[in-house]
């Protein structure tokens, strides 16, 4: 799953960044963020009817992500 597909409230760890081209800058950017592979991240807030941003907590510091740029991110939803 990516990280636009979590419910609010919901943790999960990275697994990977797709890049969607050769030498995605948005994916290396996500990278040099913090999401990496192993990183606890959890899907804090999102705007109302499905849209944009995303707010998203990694370690103690939160991110405002679009939808596009959060369904790079391929995570692992925690077990309860």
């Amino acid at each position: 799953m990516t990280l636009d597909q979590l419910t609010r409230g919901s943790s999960a760890t990275v697994l990977e960044v797709q890049e969607q081209s050769t030498r995605d800058a948005i994916a290396q950017r996500l990278r040099e963020l913090g999401f990496v592979a192993g990183e606890a991240v959890r899907l804090v807030g999102a705007a109302p009817l499905g849209g944009d941003p995303l707010l998203v907590q990694v370690g103690y510091t939160r991110f405002a992500l679009r939808r596009s740029e959060a369904s790079r991110i391929r995570v692992q939803r925690e077990s309860a």
